[in-house]
């Protein structure tokens, strides 16, 4: 049991720190909806199920030792995160007439915010990288194909959990109160850090 809540403290840990997938929950929840937010939310998350799927397979290392694979998935995904943050910071007309009772006019799509928060994830090394040192740290010989799952599926429910909550509580009628006159500007900041995570990870050495 002790084992099991310290694996799931590194989880949370690991969910709720700032990355490229929290600015873009962020993003949409403030630039189109609580919906569109949870959606992007629910991509992330079966992103991480993916992830998990091929780091018990054994694909992870393959991707962490070949040159090509990795620099593919490492520009591919670079290129993701600008184009996105670019199309943000560039939103002026979509977020310009917020008030305190709706956030915009614009509409995301359920599946274009689903398709945001896999893409987002699945195509970040830093997750790859992070899910071959989890499954490295916490699968051990002779564990069941169960367990692996499990932890995998763990992974996936804790960040849906915390970045659906993140959507929630971004659209939460008393929060945008709160944010109307700044929600703008918050937009552009996610999408400029979006942006700069893109850069990082081009940068990304091997």
């Amino acid at each position: 049991m002790s084992e099991f809540l310290a694996i799931s403290l590194l989880i949370i840990l690991a969910a709720i720190s700032p990355g490229p997938d929290f600015a873009m929950v962020v993003k949409n929840s403030l630039m189109y909806s609580r919906r569109a937010g949870t959606f992007t939310a629910l991509g992330v998350a079966v992103s991480l199920l993916i992830h998990s799927t091929y780091c018990i397979l054994g694909l992870a290392i393959i991707i962490s030792e070949s040159l090509l694979a990795f620099s593919i998935i490492k520009y591919v995904g670079a290129a993701y995160l600008i184009y996105i943050g670019i199309k943000s910071l560039l939103a002026k007309r979509e977020i310009k007439n917020i008030d305190s009772s709706h956030l915009s006019h614009a509409v995301l799509n359920d599946w274009p915010a689903f398709r945001q928060g896999l893409l987002c994830n699945l195509l970040n090394p830093k997750a790859i990288m992070f899910l071959l040192a989890f499954f490295t740290l916490v699968v051990k010989p002779g564990s069941s194909l169960t367990s692996e799952l499990g932890y995998g599926l763990e992974i996936a429910l804790i960040h849906a959990i915390w970045f659906s909550f993140l959507a929630y509580i971004l659209t939460h009628h008393y929060v945008k109160a709160n944010i109307s006159k700044v929600q703008f500007y918050i937009v552009k900041v996610m999408g400029a850090v979006l942006v700069a995570f893109g850069i990082r990870i081009a940068m990304l050495q091997q």
